[in-house]
């Protein structure tokens, strides 16, 4: 049967060529997600300033979210979202590990040289310069407070030489300090971004964190491995939030981007893989049934010669899983290309850092072989089945499948998979929150699978709903593309299939992202009443500017504003997600002002101090009122014990906790309020008071005012990071659906080629037949795109209703159009290409009866 799957695979050009190019396309992009898990897995960031310690420290990141029941063994882990820094009392500790020559406190801070093109860079204390290591091009190190070296690129962008004095502003303050010497890295290294460097009294200063520093750099002693003494570190800081890391790993504590993009990489190659590899399957298993439905005769020859099921089966497979393992070789070699380009791109578009680099090896090229060809081993699985089926009958004309209409069970579990998706929908209305999603996501998913399932009933319904329309429009000729698509409903099914799933699952799962993403920027845009924000371009806002801000003519009030991630600690938190839950602070004295919340009980102004604000649904889930305290842990680790004073009134879903501001700010990784937002006494006054601020701040470095619209920007990179999901899932169904659907309508236009030769023999001219066939084309598309859509509502409706209270999903509605342009043109090109061929023959010859 081997040999015969292989004569086979000459005479079936077609439909094999279908075949093999869903594989390819399956196995490069799932070779090529393969290639950016890898690199994200493995978060592998070079150090570059912090590559002179075999060693280095950096806080530990990762939270454990707290538990019902402390002897729970199941934890939940997330990730904090600000620098966790350590206290200078571990470098102690650590000084007194054998083996450690010394340690050395690595401080990293946003600072700029004003005057002219007013290059940015970073300040670091003098003493982290022997790790890079840096060497003095001239002059010398800073000897004291008011001295700095700068790197050869700010000194070559700002001019300056030793001996020469710079302002330098830092969180919004200038000062000036004397130049003492250039540097510039040992032995040609490059490093990212440019570094000035300070005394260590200026550094701990400008810092802003006494006491505490970002990482730590260990030197070992002559004679000490770094294998050897990594152990003894770890056991020294036993129980404390620190991470030890060596090789690769030691970016990560100069580049906390790294963690983050690594993230990123495995959320968009583990969608884009798993929506592959399910569309491959689809396309493959629908394929290979229109193929084995076409080779009906064969398959009765064969079994009326005494060929086994067992051995049909074989051969069928033999074929699929050949033309699979020749597809999968090429993909697989060409994936990585592939992944290396979208990794370029994602490096542009900032959702994965520069310094990150691409990593690919051979265990992603092998594990995504091995997956396509099981994917197509299953995809074989009921094709070949089917096609052992055919009954031995006299004459192999007279052979038919069985199993075209819809069986007992399979309706059964076709109603089933409905009636639970469309109660799965219901729920997940009720509550309207983070876990509520997933109940969504899975609803989309049982619909989906009933929705294949009951594919033949449904094409056949909707072409009897559609049959008077089209005859209204279209006539005769339309008259007759009903009738075709009635007697070839099984191959109807099999072309708006794809159509259906892409409509239901992709634009599902893109509305679902979108929905809440926009209901909350929505809520947190109208929670803030400003007129006019000035923003820090790096690093913070000094803490005098509120003071000058308030004094400004038409200013009715300003606050300073900070917004972070926070996690109940104390009481426990059913509602608590691992997103935790969003911060914003705000001064005390104008916070009634700027934010636009409503208040049902306490009141804004007692927001000093180690106080809060939670909402009132929030408040009551845990137990709490005016007065009590929680617990709380902020973005950088750290729990602080906080009096509630206010509650708000906030809709399910869009719960926010409100802080003193500079509380919020110093738990920040830059340690200052990042804007104010500034309320003008009337709307008459704003443009006076926007251009008295822009007058005002223009000596103040890295300062801007904006109107309220900048407000909107919030969750920028996450939202960067969606659209780039959003786009590689519908993506890859889209190749895929058009490759499924123009190979299923070419397959059954092709071989109607004696239909269309009758029916010119009877009349109908070339341009006739051309319409009806692009009529049958648009008749696939608008059943698959409308059932899809009807699924696919029902689904996500009762979510979005109870989210943000309008019945329409929130989301680029180019995405809907761009589905339904191309499940037309795909479903017209599948339909009127082959018929074009195949009416090309004079009308005698096509008529021909096939030979028996």
């Amino acid at each position: 049967m081997w040999r015969l799957a292989l004569r086979t695979l000459a005479f079936r050009k077609d439909a094999f060529a279908a075949l093999f190019t869903a594989m390819f396309l399956g196995a490069v992009i799932i070779s090529a997600a393969g290639a950016l898990m890898e690199t994200g897995v493995r978060e592998v960031v070079p150090p570059q300033r912090l590559a002179g310690a075999p060693i280095v420290i950096a806080g530990d990141p990762s939270y454990a979210l707290p538990k019902a029941d402390p002897r729970d063994d199941d934890t939940d882990w997330t990730r904090l979202t600000e620098r966790v820094r350590l206290d200078t009392a571990l470098l102690d500790t650590v000084r007194a590990v054998p083996g450690v020559a010394g340690v050395v406190g690595d401080l990293s801070f946003p600072a700029t040289v004003l005057g002219g093109e007013r290059p940015a860079g970073t300040g670091h204390d003098w003493s982290s310069a022997v790790l890079a290591p840096y060497e003095l091009r001239a002059g010398t190190a800073p000897a004291g407070p008011g001295d700095v070296v700068l790197d050869a690129v700010l000194a070559g962008r700002s001019g300056a030489r030793p001996g020469d004095r710079v302002e330098v502003a830092v969180g919004g303050v200038a000062e000036t300090y004397r130049v003492t010497g250039v540097a510039a890295p040992a032995g040609g290294r490059v490093i990212a971004g440019a570094a000035m460097f300070f005394s260590a009294p200026d550094a701990r200063r400008l810092a802003g964190h006494p006491g505490m520093v970002d990482a730590a750099a260990v030197l070992p002693a002559p004679g000490t491995g770094t294998e050897a003494l990594r152990p003894r570190v770890q056991a020294a800081l036993r129980g404390q939030a620190a991470v030890v890391l060596t090789g690769d790993d030691r970016g990560i504590a100069e580049f906390p981007s790294g963690r983050e993009g690594g993230e990123n990489l495995v959320v968009i190659s583990g969608v884009t893989a798993g929506v592959t590899l399910m569309v491959t399957v689809l396309v493959m298993a629908g394929t290979l049934t229109m193929s084995v439905g076409h080779r009906g005769r064969e398959m009765a020859l064969l079994r009326g010669m005494g060929t086994p099921p067992a051995r049909i089966r074989r051969m069928v497979f033999g074929e699929s899983m050949t033309v699979s393992a020749v597809a999968v070789v090429p993909g697989c070699l060409l994936g990585p290309y592939l992944g290396h380009r979208l990794f370029l791109r994602l490096v542009d578009d900032g959702v994965v850092p520069g310094v990150m680099p691409f990593q690919q090896g051979w265990i992603p090229v092998l594990a995504a072989a091995v997956t396509c060809l099981l994917a197509a081993a299953a995809a074989t699985f009921l094709p070949a089945r089917r096609a052992s089926l055919v009954p031995v009958v006299d004459r192999p004309a007279d052979a038919v499948f069985q199993g075209r209409r819809l069986g007992p069970v399979r309706s059964g579990v076709a109603l089933l998979c409905l009636v639970g998706g469309a109660a799965l929908a219901v729920s997940a209305a009720v509550t309207p929150r983070p876990p509520a999603v997933s109940a969504v996501f899975l609803a989309v998913f049982t619909l989906a699978v009933g929705l294949t399932l009951a594919a033949p009933r449904m094409t056949s319904v909707m072409t009897e709903m559609l049959r008077h329309p089209v005859r209204a429009v279209f006539g005769q000729t339309g008259h007759l593309a009903i009738l075709n698509a009635r007697a070839r409903t099984v191959r109807v099914a099999a072309a708006t299939t794809p159509i259906m799933l892409i409509t239901g699952i992709a634009l599902s799962n893109v509305y679902l992202q979108t929905t809440p993403a926009d209901a909350a920027e929505r809520a947190y845009v109208r929670s803030l009443r400003a007129d006019a924000v000035l923003t820090a371009e790096s690093g913070g806002l000094a803490g005098g500017l509120l003071d000058r801000v308030r004094s400004t003519p038409g200013v009715a009030a300003a606050s300073e504003f900070v917004t972070g991630t926070a996690f109940l600690e104390s009481p426990y938190d059913t509602w608590q997600s691992e997103d935790g839950w969003p911060v914003q602070g705000v001064t005390a004295e104008a916070a009634e002002h700027v934010t636009a919340f409503r208040l049902t009980a306490g009141t804004l102004a007692e927001l000093r101090g180690h106080t809060v604000a939670l909402a009132d649904g929030h408040a009551r889930q845990l137990g709490l009122g005016l007065g009590d305290t929680a617990g709380i842990r902020l973005g950088d680790g750290r729990v602080v014990g906080l009096k509630v004073v206010a509650l708000l009134a906030a809709k399910p879903g869009a719960e926010t906790i409100l802080m003193p501001a500079r509380l919020l700010a110093s738990h920040t990784t830059a340690g200052l309020p990042p804007q104010i937002l500034v309320r003008a006494a009337s709307a008459a006054d704003v443009p006076r008071v926007t251009a008295a601020l822009a007058g005002s701040v223009r000596a103040v470095p890295g300062l801007r005012v904006t109107d309220a619209g900048v407000l909107s920007s919030v969750g920028t990179e996450r939202q960067r990071t969606r659209g780039w999901v959003d786009c590689l899932f519908i993506g890859t169904m889209l190749a895929f659906v058009v490759i499924s659907v123009i190979s299923t309508q070419a397959a059954g236009a092709a071989r109607r080629r004696r239909e269309f030769g009758l029916q010119r023999l009877v009349g109908s001219s070339r341009w006739q037949i051309l319409r009806m066939m692009g009529i049958e084309g648009v008749l696939v598309a608008v059943i698959g795109v409308v059932v899809g859509t009807v699924v696919f509502v029902p689904a996500l409706l009762p979510f979005t209703i109870a989210v943000s209270g309008s019945p329409l999903p929130s989301g680029p509605v180019w995405l809907y159009v761009i589905v339904i342009c191309s499940a037309g043109l795909s479903a017209l090109m599948g339909a009127l290409s082959p018929a074009w061929v195949a009416t090309r023959s004079r009308p005698v010859v096509a008529a021909r009866p096939a030979d028996p």
